[in-house]
This record gives C-alpha cells, structure tokens and sequence, in this order.
C-alpha cells in the first residue's frame, strides 16, 4: 500500500468544480510535484488533503488510515503537515518561539519543546537567527522558518506549497538543498511548485492538473516530453531549454569521457 493515496477526490463549491476525480498516489521517502498552470486546483487539493476542506466526493488514505474529511490538527497529529503559498510567522515572537509552537504539537514539555525547536534550526539553517524577532527576517528565512516550524511537529509527510516562489537563485538552490536533505534523512514530500528548474531535478514523480483534472502522471522526463503537459503549462520555450540543458550536459559527459581515456 502507498503512503498517500489520492483516491478519485473531487471539490466542489456551488456549481465550481475545483478538482473532479483525482487520483494519485506516493511512496514512502518520495518526492511528488504537483504541478498545473494557476487555477488548475492544485492548493485546493493541498487543502484537501491536509483537512481544511473535506472533499465532495472521493478518498484520501494516509498510512494506511482512511483520513477523510478529518480536521487539519487530527491530520497534523497522524503526522501530515503542511506550509503555504504566503507565510504569516508569529512576527512579534521569536524565531525560536515560532518553531516551539509547532513542538508542542507533540509535547507540553517546554524543555522538549525547546529542544525540538533547536533541532529544527540547525536543520533549516536559521541557528544563527533563533534570537530574532520572526518580522524581521527576510523571505527567504521566512520560508525555511516556515519548514522548521512544521519539522517540530515530528512529521511523516510534507506538504510544500511553493516553497521557493519568490526566492533568489542562490535562496532557491538552498532551499532545494533542505528538501534534498529531508527526503534523504526519510522524509516523505508533496510539493506545489511553479519553478520547474527546481521542482524538475529533484522530483521522483510529477503530476499534472490542468482545469481540476489530472492530466498526466509519471517521471520528469516522461513530463516534459508530454504534447498534452506541453500546451497547457510548460510551454515551447522552457522545453526547449531543457532540451539546450540535455545536449549540453551529453557534451561535457562525452569530453569527460575522452580525458579519461
């Protein structure tokens, strides 16, 4: 059995069908994309999943349990935690108290607590800032604060709701670096992302929405190779570059290989 399982899952409000039948699954210590041009349903499946809206129709299977239409802190408590697309920290509060909130998640203890939130830090590089007032850190540490606050909550399965949007290239390959790190210490992650040159590296499996529907599923390169995926999110020009990208690194290969002999 899959660690997530996405089950025909439809959302409706009023005559407005945001998702229609969705269906995906996840392995345990993957990392899934979901990707979609804006409007294609992908943070309102996000919000089904983790429990602030409960589905019209369908099922949503985390471990094993049948989590359907559960609240957000029950979901929280199995373990499935998630950020979002505008970060709100605590602003008055501490970098250090921000990421202790969601340690008592798990614990009254502060002393645990304090412990945890530490831990977190050091993971999502931000030791350095634990002190500071949450308001004054830049986006990019907003974002990492935002992913060591969830990390104190001790979960099994991340969602990431554009974890990188908005960040400079040098944020953005940090960032990476973090969610690289996570799914490499066991970590099991769904991600919305809009950036393809992250999302596209690191992805064990990308799925498509367009319209509320899935429109494709499958490895990174089967994705970006897809006519269907093509027309209505990627476009001609970011396939192109992809393809310049590939051509190039077959050409430093092939000289390493001539060094070599």
């Amino acid at each position: 059995m899959s660690f997530l399982e996405v089950q025909g899952v439809t959302m409706r409000f009023g005559s407005l069908v945001a998702n229609r039948e969705v269906s995906f699954s996840i392995d345990c210590g993957q990392i899934v994309g979901l990707i979609g041009p804006n409007g294609s349903g992908k943070t309102t499946l996000f919000n089904c999943i983790s429990g602030l809206y409960k589905p019209s129709s369908g099922h949503i299977l985390f471990d094993g349990v049948d989590i359907t239409g559960e609240p957000a802190y029950k979901i929280a408590r199995r373990g499935l935690t998630r950020t979002f697309q505008v970060v709100r920290p605590l602003k008055e509060m501490s970098v250090l108290e921000n990421v202790m909130v969601g340690a008592y998640l798990r614990t009254s203890d502060k002393a645990r607590a304090l412990e945890t939130a530490n831990r977190c830090l050091e993971l999502c590089f931000l030791g350095e800032w634990s002190d500071r007032p949450a308001g004054t850190m830049t986006i990019g540490n907003k974002k990492r604060l935002e992913v060591a606050r969830i990390l104190a909550t001790e979960p099994k399965l991340l969602l990431l709701d554009e974890a990188v949007a908005g960040l400079t290239s040098t944020e953005i390959k940090d960032m990476v670096a973090l969610i690289t790190g996570l799914r490499d210490e066991g970590m099991t992650i769904l991600m919305v992302e809009h950036i393809m040159e992250a999302i596209m590296p690191i992805s064990d499996k990308i799925v498509v929405l367009n319209g509320g529907v899935k429109i494709a599923e499958g490895n990174p390169s089967d994705i970006t190779r897809n006519e269907e995926v093509i027309k209505a999110y990627l476009g001609e020009k970011f396939t192109k570059r992809l393809a310049e990208k590939r051509t190039a690194e077959a050409k430093n290969r092939e000289h390493d290989d001539d060094d070599d002999v």
